[in-house]
């Protein structure tokens, strides 16, 4: 049993079917490509995002400025 399973986990870390340059870069650029379509959209909310965060902070530590 003990060998069995030594076998599997020498085979599977032995396989070469992961990703490809191609499908690294292919996924890479379909990000870039939402993040420049979406820019503004993303930008709002980054910024409302970092707004919270400041006036939750500000509520935990008013005397902080």
């Amino acid at each position: 049993m003990l060998e069995l399973m030594k076998s599997k986990v020498t085979g599977f870390w032995k396989e070469e079917d992961g990703l490809g340059t191609l499908e690294l870069i292919l996924i890479i650029g379909v990000i870039i490509i939402i993040a420049v379509i979406f820019r503004k959209q993303i930008e709002l909310l980054v910024t409302d995002l970092l707004k919270k965060v400041d006036t939750k902070s500000n509520e935990f530590f008013p005397n902080s400025n």
